[in-house]
């Protein structure tokens, strides 16, 4: 993992058309704006996680659909 420090309104870029913003830092709350283009998708962790749970689940009852079309 690559750490870095950024202040108030300082950017990293990422493969040239990724752009993270700093945009406010509050207590231990930091505010972060992200540019990016709409093919690439952004997520917070958490979200991203629940996404990728419910992708196992989906994929689950596929195979219990598989199972039941060969039962007809």
């Amino acid at each position: 993992m690559l750490a870095l420090s950024r202040k108030v309104n300082e950017s990293i870029v990422i493969n040239q058309d990724v752009e993270i913003t700093i945009l406010d830092i509050k207590g231990d709350q930091v505010k972060v704006g992200i540019k990016a283009p709409k093919s690439v998708p952004v997520f917070r962790k958490e979200i991203y996680l629940q996404i990728q749970e419910a992708n196992k689940e989906s994929a689950n009852n596929m195979s219990n659909v598989d199972k039941l079309k060969e039962l007809l």
